[in-house]
């Protein structure tokens, strides 16, 4: 079997640093008590962002970055002092050390872009996790992922066999981090969704729902479209409904062929997937009901 996709080089500035990410009824004195909790195990606040979706009785969410000198050993110190406090403020917490790479399935089929683009900022070390597995309904992408180091998985579907092969992708995926569907023409089932809560990301064109079907670009051509765009948001039971994690667009004009606007279209789907993909790994993104909350 063909090796994971091999990690940037080490950061040693990573060692030592954790991100906090709160939840609970928005009321004074939050930030006061995390910060003083911080304080009192020794740890650095680096950097602060929070939302209150309404101060008066709303809920107010919190991400805080820090440095706390060998973090790997004092975690459940401060996993202790974080239980105490969640059960007097109702607090909901996540405790992440920057250290830790997310691993990370990419579905696909037979176009390569977005696969091309999360590969290449894992090497460069702007994407911080490890790419363990490429799926994919088609052959055609075997040779990108084989040399890139990554293993490949080709599991055929079909209207009569889509039951049996979701369960086989469920199988080489296991317990990934995330799972990202770059281009991954089918739909998956709500018992896929179910395995994966806010951890399955799709990407698509944002002609939704004018311009569906099998060849939206020329039909957006025929009607004289000025801005393709493209949308990153978690996969829910619902087709293409899950809360929108980013979204980006670019102008063309009359002088666009189809095949003009697809090459747009194919550079914004590679930088919003890639976009969103960082901001789940980094812990910036937060599902409130139907919408995120992205600390950018």
């Amino acid at each position: 079997m063909a090796a994971v996709l091999a990690p940037a080089p080490h950061d040693p500035s990573t060692a030592d640093a954790g991100r906090l990410v709160v939840r609970c009824p928005d009321r004074p004195g939050i930030v006061a008590v995390l910060s003083r909790l911080l304080a009192d195990v020794g740890a650095n606040i680096t950097d602060s962002q929070q939302h209150s979706s309404d101060p008066t009785g709303g809920t107010f969410t919190l991400r805080l970055e820090f440095v706390l000198a060998d973090l790997a050993e004092r975690r459940r110190q401060l996993e202790g002092a974080l239980d105490l406090l969640a059960r007097q403020w109702q607090m909901t917490w996540r405790l992440t050390e920057a250290a830790h790479r997310p691993t990370v399935a990419i579905f696909v089929s037979r176009t390569d872009h977005v696969l091309q683009e999360l590969i290449y900022r894992v090497r460069a070390g702007d994407l911080r996790a490890d790419i363990t597995a490429v799926v994919s309904n088609h052959p055609d992408l075997e040779p990108v992922a084989r040399t890139a180091g990554i293993p490949f998985h080709h599991v055929p579907v079909t209207p009569g066999t889509k039951e049996q092969a979701e369960a086989r992708a469920l199988e080489i995926v296991g317990d990934a981090d995330l799972v990202v569907l770059a281009r991954y023409m089918q739909i998956v089932s709500a018992d896929f969704c179910g395995r994966f809560p806010e951890r399955l990301i799709n990407i698509h064109h944002s002609f939704l729902p004018a311009f569906v079907g099998a060849n939206p670009y020329q039909a957006a051509h025929d009607r004289g479209v000025k801005l393709i765009g493209a949308t990153a948001h978690y996969v829910t039971p619902e087709l293409d409904a899950g809360p929108i994690i980013e979204q980006e667009v670019a102008r063309v004009d009359h002088r666009a062929t189809v095949e003009d606007m697809r090459r747009v279209g194919r550079y914004v789907e590679r930088q919003v997937l890639a976009q969103a993909v960082t901001w789940h790994v980094e812990d910036r993104v937060i599902v409130e009901g139907d919408r995120t909350i992205v600390f950018a």
